[in-house]
């Protein structure tokens, strides 16, 4: 399943830093992994972010967000966010920062 290339790139640039990143095929998509939990990631053009379990409700109250039903049942801590969302680059930086702060919550694997 093809994902969005440009997206991906714009997240590469935002997720430069001082912590381990890697990139692994997830979801039919491209997941980053930071510090060895997965924080971000791309399934066709929708962005996907980990905010965990008790985000969740605050999150899914935001515009062109949306549970991930990958498996057609929602993922508890996992959310899609649309094109719409993400459009713009202070967008991205805030959902990607979201996704930072529950990772950096975790012991690093």
């Amino acid at each position: 399943m093809p994902y969005d290339e440009r997206l991906a790139n714009r997240l590469r640039r935002l997720l430069r830093g001082d912590y381990s990143v890697v990139e692994k095929k997830m979801f039919g998509g491209l997941a980053f992994m930071v510090n060895g939990h997965m924080c971000c990631g791309v399934v066709r053009s929708d962005l996907v972010v980990r905010i965990g379990p008790d985000s969740s409700a605050e999150v899914l109250n935001l515009p062109h967000a949306r549970p991930m039903d990958f498996t057609g049942r929602p993922m508890k801590g996992f959310v899609y966010v649309s094109p719409e969302g993400y459009r713009r680059d202070s967008d991205l930086r805030a959902w990607t920062q979201r996704g930072l702060d529950f990772v950096f919550c975790l012991k690093p694997k």
